[in-house]
């Protein structure tokens, strides 16, 4: 089964999310601390990130940033998952590495259809 892991630090999009990848039968894990995705990574082994970016400590382009530049982790493929809709802010996720843009707020067919390019 193929698995994703949500970093999202808003519970309710995270529930948001879940329930839509729970009926299109994928497994979810998710972390709500930007800090803590690798040891999450390293302890789920996900098939696809969904990343937001505004969250606390660790913004989702650092987190990207720093996943594509990792050897052990670049390979995942990232989908930015976020309420910022300019063509800068999806500029800027391209450039930190991500290999999907998905503005909230978003349809289910929306969402899945990104992940479909990649899992």
């Amino acid at each position: 089964m193929t698995k994703i892991l949500i970093c999202d630090d808003s519970i309710a999009e995270v529930r948001l999310i879940q329930a839509v990848l729970d009926k299109a039968g994928y497994r979810s894990v998710v972390t709500n601390d930007p800090t803590a995705i690798e040891r999450t990574i390293d302890a789920e082994r996900p098939n696809l990130i969904l990343l937001d970016v505004v969250m606390p400590q660790r913004n989702g382009y650092q987190v990207c940033r720093d996943l594509k530049g990792n050897t052990e982790y670049n390979r995942i493929p990232v989908v930015v998952v976020s309420s910022k809709d300019q063509d800068s802010d999806k500029f800027w996720a391209r450039e930190q590495g991500a290999d999907g843009y998905v503005v909230k707020p978003f349809t289910p067919e929306q969402l899945l259809g990104t992940i479909k390019r990649f899992v």
